[in-house]
């Protein structure tokens, strides 16, 4: 049984009937101590919250309750839904971050973290595919939890996708421009990962495609979406 301690946060709505809970997202807190991003997230001044906070020590802090919408999201697209508060869980992971120092995370916060998701997994019947990161759901705004976040121990638990390709061989595409691709289809791909808002001018959007090498390919982030990453988007499918 997890020992959760409870702080109530001010910044929520009040739901009195069920809530329509379809994803899960993941994120890291950004700031200098534990101290100071629980301060925040109690704080009315700031008006943010989440359900959840978990320390690198693995202590679980719920802030808000799982029925009642927390301010975690803010202007963010998931499939169809925009906005994602209302139909969402947030969960905050202890963590620097890239602007202050980014940090492995632990093994203990990673091991509370999944018993938390797969209670909130069975209770809201919620889909893998919809667990996700706060880049995902806004890559022109967030870069959390990032590259360091190990979406494959998740998959492993059945908590997310993952791709089953050999690391080694994909290496092989890395930096490859891509020849001769149906633009058309390979949108329609990334659409079916959730990805709504991919385009600028015509052209993929870098910050989604920093958020996609943040999730799925994680030892190289640079903006540049190339063989090795399509061949990920590919065999993702598998999941749709």
């Amino acid at each position: 049984m997890m020992r959760i301690k409870y702080l109530k946060s001010p910044n929520y709505i009040f739901c009195n009937k069920r809530r329509n809970v379809r994803s899960i997202v993941i994120h890291y807190t950004g700031m200098r101590s534990l101290q100071s991003a629980v301060e925040r997230l109690l704080s009315k001044k700031y008006k943010v919250s989440s359900h959840y906070l978990v320390s690198r020590t693995g202590k679980i802090i719920q802030l808000v309750k799982d029925n009642n919408i927390a301010w975690h999201a803010g202007i963010s697209n998931w499939f169809n839904f925009k906005n994602l508060n209302k139909n969402s869980i947030g969960i905050e992971l202890e963590n620097k971050g890239h602007q202050y120092g980014y940090q492995d995370f632990t093994r203990k916060q990673i091991l509370q973290l999944i018993k938390i998701l797969k209670i909130l997994k069975k209770k809201f019947k919620i889909q893998n595919i919809n667990i996700t990161g706060h880049s995902d759901i806004a890559p022109n705004r967030k870069s959390d939890p990032g590259e360091k976040f190990p979406w494959k121990k998740l998959y492993k638990n059945d908590l997310a996708i993952w791709h089953s390709l050999d690391e080694k061989f994909i290496n092989n595409f890395r930096l490859k421009k891509l020849i001769n691709i149906n633009k058309k289809n390979m949108l329609k791909m990334i659409k079916k990962l959730g990805y709504s808002r991919v385009l600028t001018a015509g052209h993929l959007d870098k910050y989604f495609i920093k958020a996609f090498q943040r999730r799925y390919r994680q030892h190289l982030i640079n903006g540049i979406f190339d063989q090795e990453c399509y061949l990920i988007l590919t065999n993702l499918q598998k999941f749709i």
